[in-house]
């Protein structure tokens, strides 16, 4: 249950914002980091660069952050369930601390850690108090990014009473739904689904469209218990054809239950977000205005009502009702709706379907990863049927490249949330809360890096950042059994992110993984073309052998042109399990930390947003 006090002072300030009184007096402002979004992933990015000393202010529309997954009600959390990386990791250890454990928030079908969307919030918030370096200023959207020649030097918002309020900083992150900063900053960008020819991907439609995903305007409902009225008010616009087979799940005999169970939350509530004749409807309200997004999207709102009026009548289930201590809104709807599309950034790379599902074929981006998902593409077109078919690619789990964040063109500027650098394929496994979220961190970090090195944003050094991240605990490659909490975490990471030793990538189910198998060998060939694939002056050999330790050493030496025993018996005897013997054949972690301790594979080659070494 929402605490009292908290539900006043959020309603209080949601609805005095239309009067002004909880907006800020100030009209101009400077900071080092502006956000333009207390997002999924402007929350992640503000709160990252502020943990790096660097001043951040945070400018979001709504009383609440998150984004979709508390003020557009979205809390139930899409892949990552073994990926226990950076914030999404501590913002998911917070939820299941306030819930009792796991098992607490494991309520409904669809995901592993489900949650009330003003909890949500409220952990955002203790969060951001808790640094120092950071600010948030609501109830202000964006209107206008500022530019001295190509490059980003601020933005200006306005609130509901058009209070305007100019924003100059030295790096400026769009965490906007729609990708509404880089437009308005002349990035180029695509919108809807690009053909076969642009992506080079075997799935994608033979002619391209602007034709984006359904959005939905989420309602969370309570269950207030038997013999309860709850029933709404008829919609003007009521039609239950709309909503007939609503319960079908699959071939599945019809189960309202089982329908309304996708999405329980705790404490007796239920996130409506159902895309099965629900309330998903098709909006393409992209390149609108502000005002006239905001009045196109009271179409979303009224089916909403719809499905809820007809859930409660013709399903019968009239004593769940709007939760009264969720949303502070006249209408106890989320704040804004669920947009699973919108514009998607021309980056300095586009990652696409085949970076995902063959990482060692074609560029090498996976080699700058910063964020990981292993959630499978899923992309919401059923209020569209006459739209060209799309075949889902089966896909492993995935990491994006930091050069997704950064614009082709425009300096001063990177994107975060759901309008990086992704092909319209993959953005339907890209778009996840989890992976936004963590996609925020590494902008926090890369934004924190430009400010503290003096650097232009496409000049930061790649490994530094990828470095940061992995001392905060968060993944670079998307390992299902190797784990933050495992000694050689950072060592597995840095030598896979360099190719040096490969990962097996398997497509599971909803929940896609990818292995290290750290016990297991390699041969002499594949562990030569690793080497290889870092410092191409050695060459491959053809021994097809279990490597062991002498072998290893070999090659090692050879890279470093230094003879090395002396140096591996040391390493070994410090670090190893088993005792020193260069006959062992040596399995693929203790080979990791060989060759992170004595190659420093981070520290001596720099690398390029396309992933090949210079």
């Amino acid at each position: 249950m929402m605490n009292n006090s908290i539900y006043r002072t959020a309603l209080a300030c949601f609805l005095f914002l239309v009067a002004g009184a909880c907006s800020p007096k100030m009209s101009a402002t400077e900071t080092y980091i502006l956000v333009i979004g207390g997002t999924t992933s402007g929350i992640s990015a503000g709160i990252q660069a502020a943990r790096l000393n660097v001043p951040v202010l945070i400018v979001e529309e709504t009383p609440w952050l998150g984004g979709m997954i508390t003020a557009q009600g979205v809390s139930a959390m899409d892949g990552n369930h073994n990926l226990n990386s950076g914030i999404w990791n501590e913002f998911r250890s917070k939820i299941r601390y306030h819930y009792g454990g796991e098992s607490a928030v494991s309520t409904g079908w669809v995901s592993n850690t489900l949650f009330e969307p003003h909890v949500g919030d409220s952990i955002f918030k203790t969060m951001t108090a808790a640094e120092k370096k950071l600010s948030v200023m609501y109830g202000y959207h964006l209107i206008k990014m500022i530019l001295d020649s190509n490059k980003v030097t601020g933005a200006i918002f306005e609130n509901e009473v058009k209070e305007q309020l100019t924003v100059r900083a030295k790096v400026v992150v769009d965490a906007t739904d729609l990708g509404d900063g880089l437009a308005m900053a002349g990035a180029g960008y695509d919108l809807g689904m690009e053909s076969r020819a642009t992506t080079g991907e075997p799935g994608a439609l033979e002619t391209s469209n602007e034709i984006v995903q359904d959005l939905t305007w989420v309602a969370v409902l309570k269950d207030f218990g038997p013999g309860a009225d709850k029933t709404i008010q008829k919609p003007v616009s009521y039609n239950p054809e709309l909503f007939k087979g609503c319960c079908l799940i699959g071939s599945a005999p019809a189960n309202c239950q089982r329908m309304l169970d996708y999405g329980r939350l705790p404490n007796n509530k239920f996130m409506i977000n159902w895309p099965i004749k629900g309330n998903d409807i098709y909006l393409n309200v992209v390149d609108m205005s502000w005002s006239q997004r905001r009045e196109a999207l009271k179409k979303a709102k009224e089916h909403t009502l719809n499905f809820v009026y007809y859930i409660q009548t013709e399903l019968g289930f009239k004593n769940i009702g709007l939760a009264d201590d969720e949303f502070p809104t006249t209408d106890k709807l989320a704040f804004l709706p669920y947009h699973r599309e919108g514009r998607r950034l021309r980056g300095v790379v586009r990652m696409t379907v085949n970076n995902v599902c063959d990482i060692y074929a074609g560029q090498p981006l996976y080699r700058t990863g910063i964020s990981v998902g292993n959630y499978a593409v899923d992309h919401h077109h059923n209020c569209r049927p006459d739209i060209p078919k799309i075949q889902f690619p089966r896909i492993p789990s995935f990491n994006i490249p930091l050069g997704a964040l950064i614009p082709e063109k425009i300096d001063g500027l990177i994107v975060s949330d759901k309008a990086i650098s992704v092909s319209n394929l993959i953005n339907g496994s890209t778009r996840l809360q989890p992976v936004v979220l963590l996609t925020g961190q590494a902008a926090g970090v890369l934004a924190a890096k430009s400010v503290l090195n003096n650097q232009n944003v496409r000049a930061v050094n790649i490994r530094k950042v990828q470095q940061t991240l992995l001392d905060q605990g968060a993944y670079l490659m998307p390992l299902t059994d190797i784990k933050p909490d495992d000694k050689e975490f950072q060592a597995i990471q840095r030598v896979t992110a360099c190719g040096i030793l490969k990962i097996k990538g398997e497509s599971y189910q909803w929940a896609n993984r990818s292995w290290f198998y750290p016990d297991t060998t390699v041969t002499v060939k594949e562990f030569s073309e690793g080497l290889n694939a870092f410092e191409q002056k050695l060459p491959v050999s053809a021994d097809e052998s279990v490597l062991n330790l002498k072998k290893a050493s070999d090659l090692i030496s050879t890279v470093l042109k230094r003879d090395l025993s002396a140096e591996i018996q040391k390493i070994w005897s410090k670090r190893m399990a088993r005792g020193f013997d260069l006959k062992l054949a040596i399995n693929k972690r203790e080979l990791s930390i060989l060759v992170d301790e004595l190659i420093r594979p981070f520290e001596t080659k720099s690398i390029g947003f396309e992933g090949n070494y210079r």
